[in-house]
């Protein structure tokens, strides 16, 4: 290998090692394809196999990607969750610790080098080790025109500064705006075994698509512009009929909100265990939560609702102004009643059994906002299906299409929300195949 290519990656390698916060950046399975492909250039094999398949790994990391290493990067360091940016997402700028600034400037200096070796200059040193006729295939795509509106600024001043120690304070800035990690990379994630999980494909429902329960969409809407905009949100309770779109409704909003700083995060009854665990995590982080628990119900004695009850009333810690608790049920009280727990004038076991029986029932009213989803009559059913028809472009005759709507509610599970979608979904592929049989023919 020539002495000067030799040299570069040298430098390279030492650029890669001195790093002092931003080590994560190059773990990824990429970043190690990128490290795993500079040694082997450095230390080219006698027939170089070493050398070309380091260059395929490093070239099918990108590709599962679907980015160019320079987009990679910038990427990284923008999610990257290390001291400096945790700190700049709670303190101004100016308030940081001097060496912390100091050590991410540097690191931002050896991460720029970096940058600068394109997949098209590792190509080149891999055909001159290699001593191929021509050099192997460059990863490139187009640039994601997808970037968010504050990485946008961010990523351009990287891309036309020499130095990019320069860009700190904007960095800070992101961060203290955008946050940093998994909260940065996804706008919806689940607690999972006492971690938070990434969900890479949410659920695209959107508010257009439902309606039927104006009234209570309305309110459910004002209470998140409350969390939004940072005065006190309630916490809220949506119950009623099954099928009605009460979880379909708050999944919706991050499609509504979640290009901002809305985050809806998933936490099923069974991990309620953890729940003032999860708030306190989301304390203190820029974005704002709705924390989703779907289909809530308790029995006696559960350690979910002792954690949800202190979560909806407070302890002595202060309750986090950016996170509030979403839940859906199809029971009013939410702990299941049994006639045995009416406490008889003869009660013995228990002095105050009474007060006991109304604190499980009333522990709906412990959520600051309840809204009530009734069964959808013939009208509501009907609106829902011709609005859903409307938006999934289905051509028939409104006679017709409810005469269907109808025959489906019977034959399936009732007049609901959900019944009118599962019928629009199944409208649309059954003509959709009876015109694709038609035109074959």
């Amino acid at each position: 290998m020539d002495n000067q290519v030799v040299a570069k990656v040298q430098f390279l390698q030492r650029q890669a090692a001195s790093l002092l916060l931003y080590q994560s950046v190059l773990q990824s399975e990429a970043g190690k394809a990128f490290l795993d492909l500079l040694q082997a250039i450095r230390y080219i094999d006698a027939d170089a196999r070493g050398c070309l398949q380091a260059y395929g790994s490093y070239f099918k990391c990108l590709a599962a990607r679907g980015q160019n290493w320079e987009d990679y990067l910038v990427t990284q360091i923008l999610r990257d969750d290390n001291p400096f940016s945790q700190l700049a997402q709670k303190q101004e700028f100016e308030n940081l610790p001097y060496s912390l600034v100091a050590a991410a400037e540097h690191d931002l200096q050896a991460l720029q080098s970096l940058y600068q070796c394109s997949s098209a200059t590792l190509s080149e040193w891999v055909q001159t080790g290699a001593y191929l006729p021509i050099s192997p295939v460059v990863w490139y795509v187009e640039p994601e025109e997808a970037v968010g509106d504050r990485e946008l600024p961010v990523i351009e001043k990287l891309q036309h500064l020499e130095n990019w120690a320069d860009a700190i304070e904007e960095l800070a800035v992101y961060y203290r705006k955008s946050g940093t990690g998994l909260f940065a990379e996804c706008q919806a994630l689940r607690w999972e075994a006492g971690q938070f999980v990434g969900i890479y494909h949410p659920d695209p429902i959107r508010l257009n698509q439902l309606t039927g329960y104006e009234a209570q969409k309305e309110a459910l809407l004002k209470n998140t512009e409350f969390l939004l905009s940072g005065q006190v949100a309630l916490h809220v309770l949506l119950y009623g009929s099954r099928g009605s779109g009460k979880s379909s409704l708050i999944k919706a909003l991050l499609n509504e909100y979640g290009k901002g700083n809305l985050r809806l995060v998933e936490v099923a009854k069974s991990e309620l265990k953890d729940l003032a665990k999860i708030v306190e995590q989301l304390r203190g982080l820029p974005q704002k939560f709705i924390i989703f628990v779907d289909d809530l119900s308790f029995e006696e004695d559960d350690d979910a609702f002792k954690a949800l009850k202190v979560v909806l009333e407070g302890n002595l810690t202060a309750r986090p102004q950016n996170a509030v608790v979403y839940a859906t049920s199809n029971r009013r009280h939410l702990i299941r009643e049994f006639f045995a727990d009416r406490p008889s004038p003869k009660e013995n076991d228990e002095i105050h059994a009474w007060d006991t029986m109304q604190e499980k029932l009333s522990f709906s009213d412990r959520f600051g906002l309840t809204l009530t989803f009734e069964p959808a009559n013939q009208k509501t059913y009907l609106q829902i299906v011709r609005h859903l028809a409307l938006k999934a472009e289905i051509e028939i005759d409104r006679e017709e299409l409810e005469r269907q709507a109808l025959q489906w509610a019977t034959r399936h599970n009732g007049r609901s929300g959900r019944t009118a979608r599962q019928f629009v979904d199944f409208l649309k592929s059954d003509l959709a195949l009876s015109k694709s049989v038609t035109s074959d023919q």
